[in-house]
């Protein structure tokens, strides 16, 4: 696999949350381990995408509403979604970023990591909430679908919180497979396992909330049972992560378990599926993780598992999350017979 393309742009640190969970120092501290790491990476600074792009998703509305905010110094957007001075020229970048590693993992085969704040995924078409102010992930899959020529677009979701605003956007395009595993009965309060998509997109919807304290055995599981298993059925053209790491054991914000290995084996694992189905990617857009050092770890555990053999993971799972699974599959059923029986 190629070099793996980590973007960064400085204008990241200045979207500033003040006491927030989601600061600057995430990026600050992931920066300055990933320099330290013995990993072979390509840094690019991102271009600003055009607000033409961002509208591909979100409604004109909402982003004069970001650029307002910011150009008048600074507010909320609701009470734990803050616009600085500077969010709506970060967000643009945020957004650029996305676009820039998309048309390279398509055109030369480049996976990349996106070192971005604001996050994304909770971002839905006419509204930012849960740090969120553009959907990253969102727009650049739209984009890809609308500019690159792809067809179908896998788009895993490994954060703690479910990307609700990436399941609203593609509730009914069964072009995107969105899939994610979360922590059940959490914020923002979707993600049930009933919640599979809509019209055309019934059953490209994949969710699987977990109990708290789940970690990697439920992840393999997940992955073994359900989420590879569709990926191959599926073919994706494009494979994009929204990456997040408050997952990871001792998050703040979190409530899972999972260790750095199981992010270094669910990164080989889909990098894996990449080759295999001649996808492009992977590409990690950052999403949440609120311990700056653990969230250093993971993400280069990711970075080393798009490169180096994945290693192994527990295969422990408990009761509770196995009916969890098969209640997934089970709702699936329907629209993958092939691959459910």
């Amino acid at each position: 696999m190629a070099v793996t393309s980590v973007y960064f742009h400085p204008v990241f640190l200045e979207h500033d949350t003040g006491h927030h969970p989601e600061t600057a120092d995430r990026l600050v501290v992931v920066k300055r381990r990933l320099e330290e790491a013995d990993l072979d990476l390509d840094w690019i600074v991102p271009p600003r995408a055009d607000v033409a792009d961002v509208a591909r998703v979100h409604t004109t509305t909402h982003i004069a509403i970001v650029e307002r905010i910011a150009g008048k110094g600074g507010g909320r957007l609701e009470m734990d979604t803050v616009v600085s001075p500077a969010s709506f020229d970060a967000a643009l970048h945020a957004v650029g970023a996305g676009l820039h590693a998309v048309t390279r993992a398509i055109d030369e085969g480049t996976p990349a990591f996106l070192l971005v704040r604001p996050p994304g995924h909770h971002a839905g078409s006419d509204r930012g909430m849960g740090f969120c102010l553009f959907n990253n992930i969102a727009v650049a899959a739209r984009y890809a679908i609308e500019e690159l020529g792809v067809a179908r677009v896998l788009i895993v979701d490994w954060d703690v919180h479910h990307g609700n605003g990436t399941q609203d956007i593609f509730y009914e395009d069964p072009r995107v497979l969105f899939c994610s595993f979360h922590l059940g009965n959490h914020y923002p309060g979707t993600g049930a396992i009933g919640e599979s998509g809509s019209g055309d997109g019934l059953g490209y919807t994949v969710n699987l909330p977990l109990p708290h304290g789940a970690g990697d055995g439920a992840v393999r599981a997940f992955f073994s049972d359900v989420l590879m298993p569709l990926a191959h059925e599926y073919r994706p053209e494009l494979v994009l992560i929204s990456a997040g790491y408050d997952s990871v054991a001792g998050d703040p914000l979190g409530g899972l378990t999972l260790s750095d290995a199981a992010y270094r084996w669910m990164a080989g694992t889909i990098a894996g599926l990449c080759e295999s189905v001649g996808a492009a990617g992977p590409v990690c857009f950052l999403e949440g993780g609120y311990d700056p050092e653990r969230v250093a770890s993971a993400v280069i555990s990711t970075l080393e598992g798009l490169h180096l053999p994945p290693g192994e993971i527990s295969a422990k799972l408990s009761p509770r999350e196995a009916k969890s699974l098969s209640d997934l599959q089970g709702t699936l059923k329907g629209t993958w017979s092939r691959v459910f029986e």
